[in-house]
């Protein structure tokens, strides 16, 4: 048999078990090359395991080392595994949740030694800590109003936030499990209180009514249909193409999503792949898109060579993709006119409520709203209104009379 190069590993059979042995040496994140190991119930697994680790090696990936801290391998797992596999605005999330509390919280401890209660215990404290006092922010204020003043504001995080926080540890130490650094996700077996939904969320269909006849006049008027009738997200509606539109038939197709990600406008796919979804459009939606389509000639005309072709149905004044966060010029003079405080997703809240408060099947809102499973359109929407309640319990009385 020929020798064996360097580098290219070996692989034995365990005496007394059914199981492969395969050693492989590769660049941990420490940055020291160590031999590695292996498992596997057949050679073939076990060399392709190994095959594995050493294209990343190439690659010049670093592999965690077994003795890594979390630190280290949060690290490690956010740029070779989530920004690689997940969406930007994905990773942008993730980043911010490791920088901010998983490091600082968890980031000394070993990841081979880390345990269930060092999680509930470090999750409890995020959950009770201020966040005018945690880093320090209220003392590096010019005039302190919290903590460095005495007397704290109690500004906690929503259990929505301490909820999305595990979630980010869960899915890191998920990953340490597949890659067979640890044998069990400790994150697993502990439980985080379930967010509290509100149910008051959205306008009544008269207060809807008005927020349109106001909007009337607004040149992002069809914007608004469309998120009240719809449904559709923020991004969305602002990556949301002329091609895409089919005024004829009256469909449109929901396929691209518009976000600042690091300082960028990226247009991307939908939040999900249950986002994409094509839907009829009611006569005053159509009629509301193609005024709009004539006011969009118009700006066009005037800009003259400043207009910028994107293909997009709502824009800036030249033609180039609207800013997500420019949509606040619109939408909060619009409210304070009508005495709102919504925010500007209530509006895709509201469609939702109001479709299954008209007994639409939840099934038919879910597609309609493009959400990834029915149970976020039952636990968050499925809200009975109090004249449904009312005539509910009415019928019951009648019938126990």
């Amino acid at each position: 048999m020929a020798k064996r190069a360097n580098g290219d590993g070996s692989i034995t059979r365990m005496k007394g078990r059914d199981l492969f042995h395969g050693r492989v040496y590769v660049t941990t994140t420490s940055g020291v090359v160590k031999r590695l190991s292996v498992y596997g119930k057949t050679r073939d697994e076990v060399r392709e395991k190994m095959t594995a680790l050493q294209a990343q090696h190439h690659q010049g990936i670093p592999v965690p080392d077994t003795n890594i801290k979390m630190a280290d391998y949060l690290t490690y797992w956010l740029h070779a595994v989530v920004r690689v596999n997940r969406r930007p605005k994905t990773y942008q999330g993730y980043e911010s949740v490791v920088r901010v509390h998983l490091v600082p919280g968890l980031g000394n401890k070993k990841l081979r030694t880390l345990k269930a209660s060092d999680v509930r215990t470090w999750l409890a404290k995020v959950a009770s800590t201020c966040q005018c006092c945690a880093g320090g922010v209220d003392k590096a204020r010019k005039q302190p109003r919290c903590c460095a003043a005495g007397e704290c504001c109690e500004n906690k995080l929503s259990r929505r936030m301490v909820q999305w926080i595990h979630a980010v540890l869960r899915n890191a130490l998920e990953n340490a499990v597949r890659e067979e650094l640890i044998l069990r996700n400790v994150a697993r077996l502990v439980q985080v209180p379930t967010p509290d939904y509100g149910t008051g969320k959205g306008l009544t269909v008269p207060q809807a009514r008005l927020l349109l006849k106001a909007a009337s006049e607004d040149r992002l008027h069809a914007l608004y249909v469309l998120a009240l009738a719809m449904g559709m997200r923020r991004g969305e509606l602002l990556g949301l193409h002329w091609s895409a539109i089919d005024l004829e038939r009256g469909t449109l197709i929901v396929s691209s999503n518009l976000q600042r990600v690091d300082g960028e406008l990226l247009l991307g796919p939908t939040k999900t792949a249950s986002s994409l979804r094509t839907l009829p459009l009611p006569p005053f939606v159509l009629a509301a898109l193609q005024a709009h389509r004539e006011q969009q000639a118009q700006e066009r005309a005037a800009a003259g060579d400043r207009w910028k072709e994107s293909g997009l149905v709502f824009t800036s004044r030249v033609g180039t993709p609207m800013e997500p966060d420019n949509l606040r010029r619109s939408w909060y003079p619009l409210r304070e006119r009508l005495g709102l405080t919504l925010r500007f997703h209530d509006l895709r809240h509201t469609c939702v409520t109001l479709l299954l408060d008209l007994g639409v099947p939840p099934h038919i809102v879910r597609q309609i709203a493009g959400h990834s499973d029915i149970g976020v359109t039952m636990k968050v929407y499925a809200h009975a209104s109090l004249d449904e309640q009312r005539k509910a319990l009415g019928s019951l009385s009648e019938a126990l009379a």
